[in-house]
């Protein structure tokens, strides 16, 4: 094997033959090249689904070969679902496995950025790899994560290879609204979020920004359903972004939301509830303003308490009354859970919340928001009645340049490896 799978002259390799490629090459491009350098038998990349419970490895063939999975032109998307094995180990704990399987040894690492799970980087080598190759894969894997985020931009295909079921016009306006990446992993905080969709599409909503003091977040929940609740939705959170891109105030944010409905609804009497709210990142300081949304949760010292907030109108009901913001201020190792009311009623009512917040405190985010959209399905599903929608925001303090990371993700916030199990049912948007 050669020294460096990843050095300068290397990334230097790499960064051209991805410029070289075409955008559905690109991710190719890297495996080949590091296939070439540590003297792979073979090397492949899976990208997570958009269900958070598989993994899709997308295969290009020649015209006319047979193969399993879906296909779409000469592309294949092979599905391979969560069952606890080592592939699901590698991305919850974030770090690199290596199985002797047979005559070789399989190396997976995840690829990872600012601890969003974008999939998997996996190899074979003849021979066991040294700590120093372990590092090498995981840097590799690391570096891919970018040329994967980098060339999304411009292809269908790797969104394509992610849904898993296909998606109506409204589904399709719903996942336009939400965040590139659903996990941000900062110096003093972790947030990650996760949308159910109903079988018809409900418009809940969640977003964020990071500024340099300070991050925005929202979670929405436009009434009714389908494309006309797609479409308040998406006045609601452009009214917000366009507010808040602006420089406006929180309350000026809701504001503009609540007058973008208004001006602009598609029909009916449509408006939509939410929580916004803007921390502070030096002082732990959340300013929130509650527009008729389910009250956020709080995780402090093993106990869950819902805070009080005072309630203000829905967005897109009265044109001329002001709304009011309320302040929370997090201590380290607080758990802020917002949620929309998919996530509380109908038969998610069954769901003991409080309690499965308390047994979730050693989880990363990023595997909480999953665990409980498995156990919503599992209660409520397979086919949901509303959305069911969540953010989770973890607070540590110490805003400033603390961050500790290893390849895209802090190993300290990963979570333990857990028992295998089956998928839980999905309801196909």
């Amino acid at each position: 094997m050669t020294d460096s799978a990843m050095s300068g002259t290397d990334l230097d390799d790499v960064l051209l033959a991805v410029e070289k490629a075409p955008p559905v090459d690109a991710v190719e491009a890297v495996t080949r090249t590091i296939g070439r350098n540590l003297d792979a038998e073979w090397v492949s990349f899976l990208v997570a689904d958009m269900s958070g419970r598989a993994l899709v490895r997308l295969v290009h063939i020649a015209v006319g070969e047979v193969s399993g999975g879906r296909r779409q032109g000469q592309d294949v998307a092979q599905v391979m679902t969560f069952d606890g094995g080592p592939q699901e180990q590698a991305l919850r704990a974030q770090q690199v496995l290596v199985q002797p399987v047979g005559d070789r040894f399989v190396v997976r690492a995840p690829v990872t950025q600012r601890g969003e799970a974008i999939g998997l980087l996996e190899l074979a080598l003849p021979a066991a790899p040294s700590e120093a190759t372990v590092q090498q894969v995981s840097r590799a894997a690391h570096t891919l994560a970018f040329v994967v985020i980098a060339n999304r931009r411009h292809t269908d295909l790797f969104e394509w290879g992610q849904r898993t079921t296909p998606f109506t016009l409204a589904a399709e306006i719903q996942r336009r609204l939400l965040p590139e990446a659903f996990t941000c992993e900062a110096d003093s905080f972790t947030l990650s979020a996760w949308l159910e969709p109903a079988a018809s599409i409900g418009g809940d909503t969640f977003d964020y920004s990071l500024a340099r003091d300070q991050l925005h977040l929202s979670i929405t929940d436009a009434v009714g359903h389908g494309v006309h609740s797609a479409l308040t939705a998406t006045l609601c959170v452009s009214g917000l972004r366009n507010a808040r891109r602006r420089g406006a105030s929180l309350l000026e944010q809701a504001q503009a939301a609540n007058q973008a409905i208004i001006d602009n609804r598609p029909g009916g009497s449509l408006f939509a509830t939410g929580l916004l709210g803007r921390l502070h990142l030096a002082t732990g300081l959340l300013d929130v303003v509650n527009a008729g949304h389910p009250a956020p949760l709080l995780v402090r010292g093993g106990a869950v308490s819902p805070v009080a907030l005072a309630v203000n109108r829905p967005f897109g009901v009265l044109a001329d009354r002001s709304y009011r913001a309320d302040q929370l201020r997090l201590l380290p190792g607080d758990r802020l859970v917002l949620l929309t009311d998919g996530m509380l009623e109908r038969g998610a009512a069954g769901l003991d919340l409080p309690a499965r917040l308390r047994e979730l405190t050693t989880l990363h985010p990023r595997e909480v928001v999953r665990v409980l959209g498995d156990l919503v399905l599992e209660i409520a599903g397979p086919a949901l009645p509303d959305d069911a929608c969540l953010l989770i925001l973890d607070w540590y303090g110490g805003h400033g340049h603390t961050r500790s990371t290893a390849a895209g993700a802090d190993p300290e916030r990963a979570s333990a490896a857990a028992p295998s199990r089956s998928p839980s049912p999905r309801a196909e948007p």
